[in-house]
């Protein structure tokens, strides 16, 4: 199940939760929250950041074989052969 997030529409009028915002595990087809959980002041829901993995260098040969590719140095126009 994803996370949304949601903060108050009007944060003079939330609790402190609503307020700083909050994240809540939900399923994709239920309809996104209109109201705080605690409080029943009115929330919208945040367009979150998208978590993707980041290497801060290319792989080396050791470490994709380690991984458990199979590793192919071309030799000839068409030929390749297994490190």
């Amino acid at each position: 199940m994803p996370l949304y997030e949601y903060i108050s529409s009007n944060p003079e009028e939330g609790c402190r939760i609503c307020r700083k915002g909050f994240e809540l595990r939900r399923p994709v087809d239920r309809a996104p929250l209109e109201v705080c959980p605690l409080c029943r002041n009115p929330v919208t829901k945040l367009i979150s950041n998208v978590n993707t993995p980041r290497y801060a260098k290319p792989l080396s040969v050791s470490d994709a074989k380690s991984a458990g590719f199979t590793i192919l140095e071309r030799r000839d126009k068409g030929v390749y052969e297994k490190l």
